[in-house]
């Protein structure tokens, strides 16, 4: 059973629910926080927001509806957020009348994946977009930290080092040669191992976006997800 599955069936109401919920929020608080950067806010008062956002979803039952999210925590996840950000507005509006109120643009873009601008760049990313490029990234920097520290059991750490570049692909990795002298073997030996280092590293994404899903079914359309999101 996955951490979501887990958290679907009870309705977030058994301590090993809450536990669950409690851990998926902490690894989507960054993708939270990028998407209501998007809608105008400073920087303090997102992270008040996000805060306030996690708090609301932990501190009561949270997830009421989320069987309409299709099974995906990142889309369930996605709507409540809209949903806050939108009766933030209104609550705000009605304190203050449009007198000095901070206003929050929601601007909704369900379907776009298909990359764009630094997500760093929140005036120009539409928000939808930010939200999943900052999902991919984590989920990418976790696995590779669970791979890593696998590695590390193994004693295997400092060949996980090296070829570590050759899994993201964000720079040339070192030359075949160079890395069969560093490690001592000969450089058919690098390719095999660098081969099979992706196919865990594969694995790894799977197993992470795996916990979010509450049908398995959905992995492979995630992993496309994902690399759109990245692109």
């Amino acid at each position: 059973m996955t951490r979501w599955t887990l958290v679907q069936r009870a309705r977030g109401e058994s301590p090993e629910a809450r536990a669950a919920l409690s851990d998926l929020c902490a690894l989507y608080y960054g993708p939270v926080e990028a998407f209501i950067r998007c809608q105008g806010p400073d920087s303090e008062t997102a992270r008040d927001l996000t805060q306030e956002f996690f708090a609301r979803l932990l501190g009561g039952s949270g997830v009421a509806g989320a069987a309409s999210a299709r099974g995906r925590f990142r889309s369930y996840l996605l709507g409540a957020v809209k949903h806050f950000l939108q009766a933030e507005r209104v609550r705000r509006m009605a304190a203050k009348r449009g007198g000095g109120a901070q206003h929050l643009r929601v601007t909704a873009h369900p379907e776009d994946t298909s990359g764009g601008v630094d997500p760093a760049d929140s005036a120009v990313e539409p928000a939808d977009r930010a939200f999943d490029r900052r999902w991919a990234h984590d989920l990418l920097a976790r696995a590779l930290d669970r791979l890593g520290a696998e590695m590390q059991a193994e004693g295997k750490r400092e060949q996980f080092d090296l070829l570590k570049p050759c899994l993201l692909g964000e720079h040339a990795p070192p030359h075949e040669v160079d890395l069969a002298a560093r490690l001592g073997v000969s450089q058919p030996a690098v390719k095999v191992t660098i081969h099979r280092l992706r196919k865990r590293f594969r694995d790894r994404v799977r197993a992470e976006i795996a916990e979010t899903l509450s049908d398995q079914g959905q992995v492979e359309e995630e992993m496309r997800h994902l690399i759109a999101a990245l692109r």
